[in-house]
């Protein structure tokens, strides 16, 4: 039996940077990289020292890092706040008058926040938090859409030292009950409603509902998105709008230890109870301020569009702290990418002018399932760079964002980090990396990653195994709330010394890193071990597929069989003639020992809100088994219902 993950798809196609595109961006070769790279990894705690000058810290550190494996200390007695570092270090110049965010709402309303403006209403709402009793180290919850408010109650809480978790405005009561209960919030900030495919979300009352019976939370702040008719308990419920005008816009930043608590974000263990992954204030922004420059090639009048909801670390890094940091000009959409047309987001990217778009693949493969003819309406000529968040991306994705929405001019920033990583480990440098479609490609500065198998031995180019990082880095998870023996047993008990991704990956002849799914969903077929990401891949390149997703479940003779839930492109149907089409199919491109031994057509597949397909729903599912575990990040339970029967066979 193969101890290895086994790898068989090809990839020849390279996409080298363009002469005009290197010649702006921040590094102009990959030479300059590999050299870049090289020195970082001989000396990271130069490199991240150098990264954290470009910020403004109250005291200077005493050392780097102190590592004592698994807990590190980045940046040790070292004083700094973020929201300093994202609002008041831009108002001496003539930032003080650029953009910060440009919001749309779903019903089609517009709102710009120059720096000065937003720096004034945090400060404003920093006053309303210590007005309603909050200090330096409480937790305040905060379940909003995405509007600028959530942007400003995150920034407030850092400024004052208030530690902030965000939940997704999309979950449901008992998604925030279970984080209250866990980081033990006193304080809940939310919003009457926000507006989601044409639907008003009513956040307030699965707020009321979440909190019936908990004592801990004595205030709930409320700011009025929909003027909905609800509830307002008295001496629990208030206005953020009458708040504000309680207080002044006088708020100086409090300076933090580096190693204070910015925020904890709950993100779902594989049992379904959730994990408070902790990130402190110093090492987390030096490390989302570097990745957000370099990776993006940031410049000055870039219009940055991430379409991740703050609920997510996508959002808590790429859309708020690392661009803000930067200075950038930050776009929010509050609603759903098909609402009223599927040509929203073309619209919006043509409308604003954005330059720079970071989105993630099942996004992508959404679009191309809606038609080509959505985004050829608009004139999408203002993108220069792309980027793709989440998951891996299939080339067959990779190529359409590529020349649909890239004009076939954008390089693709594919990028691999997690919640826990707090930043983007493994990405390509635009204007430096050749590109692969499908690949990460390699990893970023002070970034040691490598390919081990079971005993923790580095394994050859070519070979599948467990994707680890060896050395420590500044945005690194200091832990999971409360718990840091679960911490230590799920990151670092697996291989000796190294952070455990959970990911199973590989590399190819040039050194790429290739994503082929998490260690847990990997397939074990008479005695190889195949990664889902490149069955999934093969499916996908079928011309009548949009998106796939494929589970094992028990087979007396083969350990494993391949079950693999498909979705179609518009004009294609599924019948069993197709099934066997895709069944040959994924035999031809990987080879026989792939081949599902069932393929499920589905109108949709189960996914979380922030867009991951739940494969462990579609195992439950495969093998005839009833559903269990936590389903409240489920976007659609619909879904389940329609998948339990049909097979296409």
């Amino acid at each position: 039996m193969s101890e290895n993950i086994e790898s068989h798809l090809e990839e020849k196609r390279i996409f080298k940077p363009s002469a005009a595109f290197s010649k702006k961006s921040a590094l102009g070769s990959f030479k300059a990289y590999k050299k870049l790279h090289a020195k970082s990894l001989k000396n990271p705690e130069k490199f991240w020292a150098g990264e954290a000058s470009h910020l403004l810290w109250r005291r200077k550190w005493k050392k780097v890092l102190r590592w004592k494996l698994p807990f590190s200390r980045w940046f040790d007695g070292g004083q700094i706040n973020a929201s300093e570092n994202c609002l008041d270090r831009h108002l001496d110049g003539p930032r003080r008058n650029k953009a910060a965010i440009i919001w749309e709402g779903e019903p089609g309303e517009r709102r710009t926040l120059t720096y000065q403006q937003l720096h004034r209403q945090t400060c404003v709402f920093a006053n309303v938090l210590k007005r309603n009793g909050v200090k330096k180290g409480d937790r305040v919850l905060i379940y909003m859409p995405l509007v600028p408010e959530a942007v400003i109650a995150m920034l407030a809480c850092a400024r004052i030292g208030a530690v902030h978790t965000v939940v997704f405005g999309g979950f449901s009561s008992e998604s925030i009950k279970d984080r209250l209960a866990d980081s033990g919030a006193k304080v809940v900030v939310t919003a009457d409603a926000g507006y989601r495919r044409g639907q008003v979300v009513p956040l307030k009352q699965n707020v009321d509902h979440a909190i019936e019976g908990n004592t801990a939370v004595h205030r709930v702040i409320v700011h009025r998105r929909a003027n909905l008719d609800i509830h307002m308990r008295d001496g629990r419920d208030v206005w953020w709008h009458q708040e504000a005008d309680a207080v002044d816009a006088n708020c100086p930043p409090v300076p933090l230890d580096s190693e204070h608590p910015l925020f904890i974000l709950y993100t779902s263990g594989s049992t379904g109870k959730p994990k408070g992954i902790l990130h402190t204030t110093g090492g987390y922004l030096v490390g989302t301020a570097s990745t957000t420059r370099y990776i993006f090639d940031l410049r000055e009048e870039d219009i940055y569009w991430c379409t991740a909801d703050v609920g997510w670390i996508t959002g808590h890094s790429y859309l708020v702290y690392g661009p803000l940091a930067n200075g950038a000009t930050c776009v929010l959409y509050e609603g759903a990418p098909n609402w009223p047309e599927p040509d929203r987001f073309w619209k919006i990217i043509a409308e604003l002018g954005v330059t720079i778009l970071y989105t993630a693949p099942t996004a992508i493969r959404a679009f191309m399932k809606w038609g080509d003819e959505w985004p050829k309406k608009h004139d999408l000529s203002s993108l220069r760079l792309l980027g793709s968040v989440g998951e891996p991306i299939n080339p067959e994705a990779w190529m359409w964002y590529h020349k649909l929405i890239g004009g076939g001019r954008c390089p693709i920033v594919d990028t691999w980090w997690q919640t826990e990583t707090g930043a983007i480990l493994i990405s390509p440098l635009p204007g430096a990396t050749p590109l692969k479609p499908g690949t990460a490609t390699l990893p970023f500065f002070g970034i040691d990653a490598a390919i081990v198998d079971d005993k923790g031995r580095e394994v050859p180019h070519g070979e599948g195994g467990k994707l680890v990082i060896r050395k420590p880095w500044p945005s690194m998870l200091r832990t999971i709330h409360g718990d840091k023996a679960r911490y230590k047993k799920q990151y670092w008990s697996e291989v000796k010394g190294s952070y455990f991704t959970g990911d199973g990956a590989r590399r190819d002849k040039d050194g790429y890193f290739w994503i082929v799914g998490r260690i847990d969903d990997v397939l074990n077929v008479a005695g190889h071990r195949l990664g889902t990401a490149e069955v999934e891949s093969a499916l996908v390149g079928h011309p009548s597929v949009a998106e796939a997703a494929v589970v094992g479940k028990p087979d007396e003779i083969k350990g494993q069989g391949v079950v693999a839930f498909v979705t179609l492109r518009e004009g294609h149907a599924a019948s069993p003639e197709l099934a066997d089409q895709l069944r040959r199919h994924v035999g031809q491109a990987i080879g026989p020992i792939a081949k599902p031994d069932e393929v499920r057509f589905a109108e949709a597949l189960p996914k979380t809100r922030s867009g991951k397909i739940m494969r462990r729903l579609l195992k439950q599912i495969a093998s005839g088994g009833q559903i269990s575990g936590d389903t409240t990040t489920l976007e659609d339970f619909s879904v389940l219902a329609r998948l339990g029967n049909n097979t296409g066979e």
